[in-house]
């Protein structure tokens, strides 16, 4: 009789070999700075910058050479935009390796000058791992009057952001301006930079420029809201604490609950060669 295959098992086979290929595969943190810089992950999150960045000029929140992206590569390494650079304009080859130090060590344009205000927050939160710095003006004029947009009056702004913090101003560039945003890393997500425009953090570049689009619009609806010249209206007491508890097991930062517990230290960001193959699997089984 003609041996017959097992589909499920060959399916199961054929992800575990794809799982195995995938885990041989050098972590940046492996990497030489010249390798790291061209592995493939590097490769995605500099198309997510760039992608980004041109999201940022679209909608106005920079202008001239203004703002700055980075984000995490491994452990040891940043990658950021350059100085004296237009976000609609930046290809793969402008966007700069850093250590953790703010040294270039992979790439021929110099760095943003503001990579130190970046440094600090990943130093400080290890949650942190994407940081967009942009100047939208709405929040920006909240951030020339040294105040911020109120809370407790749209449920998409609590859950996402909630209270916004106001860091000092210091002259953009120095170390002094970088450690403005200590106070407020571990239990904000978004900060205004006094005199200056505001600086966002998150898992990802997508999910930062996020936070700085529902900062933007909520401080938008909010100076619409008060032209209007009735009284505001807020959320209840009672329902804001069932958005803390929401935010909570969503791992989002806020002010008006306990500070999120630190990631594992021995965890592994996620192989984006691995989610590729797999996904890759998971295509071919669908096809079946």
């Amino acid at each position: 009789m003609e041996y017959l295959t097992n589909p499920i098992s060959e399916q199961v086979k054929e992800v575990v070999e794809a799982v195995m290929e995938a885990l041989r595969v050098p972590k940046p943190d492996d990497f030489s700075p010249s390798a790291a810089s061209s592995s493939f992950e590097a490769e995605a999150l500099r198309t997510e910058i760039i992608l980004v960045g041109r999201k940022l000029w679209e909608r106005q929140y920079v202008d001239g050479n203004g703002g700055n992206i980075s984000c995490r590569l491994g452990t040891k390494f940043v990658l950021c935009t350059p100085t004296m650079m237009s976000k609609r304009d930046l290809e793969p080859a402008d966007i700069c390796l850093s250590d953790m130090e703010g040294n270039i060590v992979a790439g021929d344009r110099s760095r943003t000058s503001e990579l130190l205000l970046h440094l600090e927050i990943y130093r400080a939160n290890p949650r942190a791992r994407a940081v967009v710095h942009c100047h939208p003006p709405y929040a920006t004029a909240f951030s020339l009057t040294g105040t911020v947009p109120p809370i407790g009056l749209i449920s998409e702004y609590e859950i996402f952001i909630g209270p916004a913090a106001l860091a000092s101003y210091e002259t953009p560039g120095t170390r002094a301006f970088a450690e403005t945003v200590l106070p407020f890393v571990q239990n904000h997500n978004t900060i205004l930079l006094a005199n200056h425009g505001v600086v966002c953090w998150s898992d990802t570049v997508t999910h930062a420029e996020w936070l700085t689009e529902i900062l933007e619009s909520y401080c938008k609806t909010c100076v619409i809201a008060k032209q209007i010249g009735k009284p505001l209206t807020y959320i209840p007491d009672h329902k804001i604490q069932e958005i803390l508890v929401l935010k909570r097991k969503l791992g989002f930062p806020d002010a008006r609950m306990e500070p999120l517990p630190a990631p594992d230290a021995g965890s592994v960001p996620v192989n984006p060669e691995l989610e590729k193959l797999v996904r890759q699997v998971v295509s071919r089984l669908e096809e079946r």
